[in-house]
């Protein structure tokens, strides 16, 4: 199991009339607390597309526990619970400051060729770098 943190605070402009976080922003930082991770493992986005494979979300789950609220800083907890095939799964966790859980989800991205989109397995260099930080 690979894990990674990363922290953001909510901006006025990502909150409701109510002064919550707007549910739509979730994904957001998810996606966040993911590109962080892919750093963290010593790669980005950027990388895995210039090296010909891009990596599009087909499955999404969102739980949402308590509201996070305008200025608290958010700690995200992004999960790889085991190592990917031809499709990697993410856990997140978000707290606020309190160390309160406030949402926990999961996404499911598949390995696709960038040339033509078509599915393919996770790249071997890309399994190195996470067997590499955490035995996955």
């Amino acid at each position: 199991m690979f894990s990674s943190t990363t922290q953001l605070r909510v901006r006025y402009a990502e909150t409701d009339q109510m002064g919550f976080a707007y549910y739509g922003n979730y994904p957001q930082y998810y996606e966040v607390g993911r590109a962080d991770a892919m750093r963290q493992l010593g790669m980005s986005y950027k990388d895995m597309e210039e090296k010909g494979v891009v990596m599009p979300i087909v499955d999404m789950k969102i739980k949402y526990i308590r509201p996070a609220r305008y200025d608290d800083l958010l700690t995200i907890k992004t999960i790889v619970p085991e190592l990917p095939t031809s499709r990697m799964h993410f856990d997140y966790e978000i707290y606020n400051d309190d160390g309160v859980i406030l949402n926990k989800g999961y996404t499911v991205l598949a390995f696709l060729k960038k040339e033509n989109g078509r599915p393919c397995a996770a790249p071997s260099w890309f399994l190195d770098k996470l067997q590499e930080k955490n035995k996955l």
